[in-house]
């Protein structure tokens, strides 16, 4: 090799074989989630950089991918899908319409300490600026519904489950957001703090033993 040339990515992979192309496209979402994790900032996300990661040319991103906010676009959206199949199963465990609203937001509260840069780029980003993020939409839906399940069954006075799941999902915002951006903070348990905002901005009825678990 002359002096003139350059070496290939030590992690180059060779040529996806027919029907591939797919299985790439999801490999580089992948390594967009875990980098924009990490620098919990999309725009000091770099193409070139996501390309080395997977081991493949920058230009076989452009194959998939228009421009970086098309990459950083569906990665959130992805992240989006998982994070609401996530949601399912943990409300899935309890039976009982408020415990499982409870449990809702105890695991969002989880998956935003576990993923505080995803959290940025999700919901803190000038993206949110620059595009309409539409799947983020559905989060908000099933907020709605589980506030309205808990109007449904006596447990929460009635009210328009559209304006309390709001006010609900601006409080546990809040409340995560200054953990994300502070956290050196000396804070109260955020369980303690979700159970306050139900009881306070729903109006459901919490067992005084708190979290069973």
């Amino acid at each position: 090799m002359d002096a003139t040339s350059t070496p290939p990515p030590a992690s180059a992979r060779g040529r996806n074989r027919r029907g591939q192309g797919e299985r790439l496209r999801r490999d580089i979402v992948d390594a967009t989630l875990r980098m924009l994790d990490e620098l919990g900032d999309d725009e000091a996300l770099s193409l070139r950089a996501v390309a080395r990661t997977v081991g493949i040319a920058a230009t076989s991103v452009y194959i998939h991918f228009a421009d970086r906010d098309a990459l950083v676009y569906a990665a959130l959206e992805q992240c989006t899908r998982d994070l609401l199949k996530d949601l399912e199963q943990a409300e899935s465990a309890v039976d009982d319409p408020a415990a499982r609203l409870r449990a809702r937001l105890l695991f969002l509260g989880t998956w935003v300490h576990d993923h505080g840069g995803l959290y940025k780029v999700l919901h803190e980003s000038t993206l949110n600026q620059r595009m309409r993020l539409a799947f983020k939409e559905e989060l908000a839906e099933r907020a709605t519904a589980a506030v309205q399940r808990c109007i449904d069954a006596g447990l929460a006075p009635a009210a328009d489950a559209a304006e309390v799941a709001f006010d609900l999902r601006a409080a546990v915002h809040g409340a995560v957001s200054i953990r994300v951006n502070e956290p050196a903070l000396a804070l109260p348990p955020l369980a303690d703090q979700i159970d306050r905002f139900l009881v306070k901005l729903v109006g459901v009825r919490l067992p005084e033993s708190g979290d069973p678990g």
